[in-house]
């Protein structure tokens, strides 16, 4: 009789919601007269308490409502009321520092629904780690990863120094020449190494990769220089293979100059920079205005360098207009040689109209190259009246 009972029941079980278990059991059970309750709790593991309702609803007057499992306070009372101390328990183990409790027992530990569950438990509370993964919502707690938002001591010339930015680059356009911003991209190591995102490939055959990203020192690392022409929307990328210098850097823009640059801007006598304020070309780097100052004497063009102030460098038009799109262009893909480093950045392209050029640079630039005092006097640098420590004109020597 059980086995004919269960066999009943695993039919009909993904059919019935709770109030029609309850009451199917209630009517198998009365069926059979005595000892019919133990035998259906035997055939569908049910409690004999819950059989025991279901026919207690069939004998009441007061049926319940269609859309009720239950009746109106039915089933186990929720956790927080019956521990009325777990939500500010909760509340003081998720953020101590604001809930006046700098000591508390996971201030530096990482506060998954299980971690705070045992705490909770050992605090003496009876607490699951997806009741609490409910009462933080219910808190309004969500998962949230940091965001960049402070950018340290600011300068107080620091938005001054935007709007004397954006002055030169509109002076620059009205009288129809360049003004670029110039930037090193992060070195990438090549080799059959992971590269992060995705890309489409057959079902169940990605591209497979070496286990560590241990760079190797036989196929080096690309380092990319980006000079982007600002009212062109137009890009030219120098592939270095050796270092980030300041010479490299310099031969970046020169290269931009020479295969883009004087084409668009035929009868351009200056050029505006914008860089950021540190690494290759940074204002402090002597090497930086001494090869400026040689690029000026080659092309006869007034260079004027004007710099973004320390820690604002996300603000570089080049990061966002360019080098965005290159490391989604490339994602998924091993940058496995500087051949394929240089036709996935010339081949990025965007819906507003983005063209990148990229060339390998195979020349060395050595590190740690010294500028006297001598050579630097030598050099015509005009300093801005307006924090000329970060705007500066190099004019062509006679």
């Amino acid at each position: 009789m059980v086995h004919w009972i269960r066999t009943k029941y695993t039919d009909l079980v993904h059919d019935l919601d709770e109030r029609g278990r309850r009451r199917w059991a209630a009517v198998e059970a009365r069926s059979l007269g005595r000892g019919g309750i133990a035998a259906v709790a035997e055939a569908t593991g049910m409690s004999d308490r819950t059989i025991r309702s279901g026919m207690r609803e069939l004998e009441s007057d007061d049926p319940l409502p269609p859309d009720r499992q239950r009746r109106a306070g039915g089933g186990r009372k929720r956790r927080k009321d019956e521990q009325p101390d777990l939500i500010g328990a909760l509340d003081r183990l998720i953020d101590p520092m604001t809930r006046g409790e700098p000591t508390g027992p996971l201030r530096y530990t990482c506060k998954s629904t299980s971690t705070l569950a045992t705490e909770l438990v050992n605090q003496d509370f009876q607490v699951s780690p997806s009741t609490i993964g409910r009462l933080l919502k219910e808190l309004g707690y969500s998962l949230q990863s940091n965001r960049k938002t402070r950018e340290g001591k600011q300068h107080p010339d620091r938005n001054a120094q935007f709007e004397h930015i954006n002055r030169r680059v509109m002076a620059r356009h009205r009288r129809g020449e360049p003004a670029v911003s110039v930037d090193t991209k992060k070195k990438e190591p090549l080799g059959n190494l992971k590269n992060p995102g995705r890309s489409y490939r057959p079902h169940g055959k990605p591209v497979e990769v070496k286990m560590h990203d241990f760079p190797d020192p036989k196929l080096g690392k690309a380092v990319p220089y980006g000079v982007y022409d600002i009212g062109e929307n137009q890009a030219g990328v120098s592939v270095g293979i050796s270092h980030d210098t300041a010479e490299f850097a310099v031969a970046a823009i020169r290269r931009w100059w020479r295969k883009l640059g004087r084409n668009n801007y035929l009868k351009a006598k200056r050029l505006l920079i914008t860089a950021d304020s540190g690494g290759s070309n940074g204002p402090r780097n002597r090497l930086w205005k001494l090869k400026l100052q040689q690029f000026a004497d080659e092309t006869g063009l007034i260079l004027e360098v004007c710099h973004y102030p320390p820690g604002t460098s996300k603000w570089n038009k080049i990061e966002h207009r360019l080098f965005c799109h290159i490391t989604r262009n490339w994602q998924g893909e091993p940058l496995e040689t500087f051949d394929i480093v240089v036709e996935l950045i010339g081949n990025t392209r965007t819906s507003e109209g983005l063209e990148v050029h990229a060339w390998l640079d195979e020349a060395t630039y050595q590190k740690g190259i010294k500028v006297t005092d001598d050579e630097l006097a030598e050099c015509l640098i005009k300093p801005n009246t307006f924090h000329g420590e970060w705007n500066y004109e190099i004019r062509p020597r006679p």
